[in-house]
């Protein structure tokens, strides 16, 4: 597996790579948190049976895969791939503005999903915005809202969901 250590700035909403990169934040009064990333393409079933694909942006081979996808939805403009694909705008490490996009996004998936596409939804760590997603995806086809965070968790990766503000926006959730 390839893992790498990447530093965040929850204040500034910015991460660099502890070993390449130099700081993007250098204010001492700001929390800095050191995370190791891994690489996703990890195949997340939804309690209704629908399978997506949850990936996450991988700055050597972005684009690599043993099938393209049908369609991916993708929660951060780095993600320029050669299939269809769409964008839902949403910041690094926070929530996005309008519930009601993600909605239309989140059912977009899930219609293909359902239709047998291959479809696949990621940011770049493939943890915060990807792991809220998929807690919103969970909620959409079934899953109480409470709890969703923690499926996400168990069914695909234990360090998904990464703020306190995502967890609050999963719980308040009703697709």
């Amino acid at each position: 597996m390839d893992i790498r250590v990447v530093v965040v700035c929850a204040t500034c909403q910015v991460h660099w790579d502890a070993d390449r990169e130099s700081a993007k934040c250098t204010n001492s009064e700001h929390a800095h948190r050191r995370i190791e990333l891994h690489r996703h393409r990890s195949a997340v079933i939804l309690p209704d049976g629908a399978s997506i694909m949850a990936v996450s942006f991988d700055t050597h081979e972005p684009y690599t895969r043993d099938r393209s996808p049908d369609y991916g939805l993708y929660l951060d403009y780095q993600w320029q791939p050669p299939w269809p694909h769409d964008h839902l705008d949403w910041p690094d490490f926070g929530v996005p503005e309008s519930t009601e996009d993600v909605s239309a996004a989140l059912r977009s998936v899930l219609d293909r999903a359902h239709a047998g596409q291959r479809v696949e939804i990621g940011c770049l760590g493939g943890h915060g915005r990807t792991g809220t997603a998929l807690a919103c995806l969970a909620i959409l086809t079934g899953h109480p809202a409470r709890g969703a965070v923690d499926w996400v968790r168990a069914v695909y990766c234990a360090s998904a969901v990464e703020t306190p503000e995502q967890e609050a926006f999963v719980a308040a959730y009703h697709g």
